[in-house]
């Protein structure tokens, strides 16, 4: 039997830890029941993180604890997957190709940002979407020291006012002085399609984000977007011009595009419509977890989100029913009833809440320490020892907040 895991993000590594938890709590050898991960490299990006400075450090390796609990790592990019066959196929790094044949599959490919076909985005925008772009723009922003001083130079447009839009703005201040030096005047202004910035957060944490905004002597621009980029600024959609050498794009994720080839439904961002156990439907074998599922998190209407709170959990209930199937024995139903955010605010601070509504708890320096510690130990990898690894991986006591 041979259980195949694509991704190593935060679904997929919990997906390998879950499942090869399982066939050792039923104390089946690795021999009979293989657990493969495939992904370009055996590392977990640190995603949520990629908005700090020294994107360089932000990976996590997880080949120790692939190996300490026996899951068999294949490097390597996964391009076609025939799930009549029940066979994918991998590409590796110097072009060769192979072929691996599943019992199940547990789609954790996680999501894209979402760049629409806009003039200049693709030559003259920068992102924090993956390690790639992060280094991109770190370097960036370090080249920025050797230009002659500037408005221009000082100015990072940030396109999108949302979770990830917000992150990078308000550490942005604090970036550009360490580069440029303490008497540097950084200009940073956010680009929001809404009426609000953070539309999704709701009106409870509204006034506390515009108000660390205002602190850091952020601007808003509200109602319009970008319409074209170039070399040395943005034009919006009502016609202004912001001179600017620097523009993150952080408007919307996407599904990965491998979710296309599994014929299932899908929703508008892509994602594979899931049941309650993570299976998708009508294909028979397939699960799909993380940013690649659209999933009930409660009996109340409310869907996972596209983030590594909810992909942690869903990807060890996935992993956890996968192996169920193959041994022949009950799965479990995916829910996530609590929701918390932590939103950090650069120098002003972060900002914590709780529940669907987004009940404010704590802010300022306290949901600061929340955020820090979420940040450098509640999302990195369990530590590379059999015991310890297998044991953080119980579905239900995941990301249980």
């Amino acid at each position: 039997m041979r259980l195949v895991i694509i991704g190593a993000g935060f679904a997929g590594m919990y997906a390998a830890l879950s499942s090869a938890r399982l066939r050792d709590i039923e104390g089946v050898s690795p021999e009979r029941m293989q657990i493969t991960l495939i992904a370009p490299q055996p590392s977990l990006v640190v995603r949520p993180r990629l908005y700090e400075p020294n994107p360089e450090k932000m990976t996590a390796p997880l080949g120790p604890v692939l190996a300490a609990i026996d899951v068999d790592y294949v490097q390597g990019s996964v391009e076609a997957i025939d799930s009549a066959a029940r066979t994918v196929e991998i590409v590796a790094a110097n072009g060769d190709r192979t072929t691996l044949e599943y019992d199940r599959l547990v789609l954790a490919t996680g999501s894209r940002l979402f760049k629409p076909n806009l003039p200049g985005l693709a030559e003259h925008g920068f992102s924090i979407d993956s390690y790639d772009d992060a280094v991109a723009l770190d370097r960036h922003l370090h080249g920025l020291a050797k230009q002659p001083p500037s408005a221009a130079r000082n100015t990072v447009v940030v396109a999108g006012g949302g979770f990830t839009g917000i992150e990078a703005a308000t550490e942005m201040p604090a970036r550009l002085r360490a580069i440029l030096g303490n008497d540097a005047k950084p200009r940073v202004v956010i680009v929001e399609r809404g009426e609000a910035v953070g539309p999704d957060m709701g009106p409870g944490p509204r006034p506390l984000i515009e108000a660390a905004l205002a602190k850091l002597g952020i601007e808003a621009r509200l109602g319009v977007g970008v319409a074209a980029l170039d070399a040395s600024g943005v034009t919006l959609s009502d016609g202004a011009r912001i001179d600017a050498a620097t523009v993150v794009w952080a408007a919307g994720m996407r599904a990965a595009p491998l979710t296309t080839q599994i014929p299932a439904e899908r929703d508008n961002l892509g994602r594979l419509l899931v049941d309650r156990q993570l299976r998708v439907p009508g294909v028979a074998g397939v699960f799909a977890t993380g940013d690649a599922a659209h999933a009930a998190s409660d009996d109340i209407g409310n869907t996972a989100l596209m983030s590594c709170q909810h992909a942690t959990r869903m990807g060890a209930f996935a992993g956890h029913n996968a192996a169920a199937e193959l041994l022949k024995l009950p799965t479990r139903t995916y829910h996530q009833e609590v929701y918390v955010t932590c939103l950090d605010l650069g120098a002003a601070g972060a900002l914590f809440t709780r529940g669907w509504e987004r009940a404010v708890e704590v802010t300022g320096d306290e949901a600061k320490k929340i955020k820090q510690e979420v940040n450098t130990v509640w999302i990195y990898p369990p530590p590379a020892e059999r015991a310890a690894a297998l044991a953080s991986a119980d579905p239900e006591r995941v990301t249980a907040l």
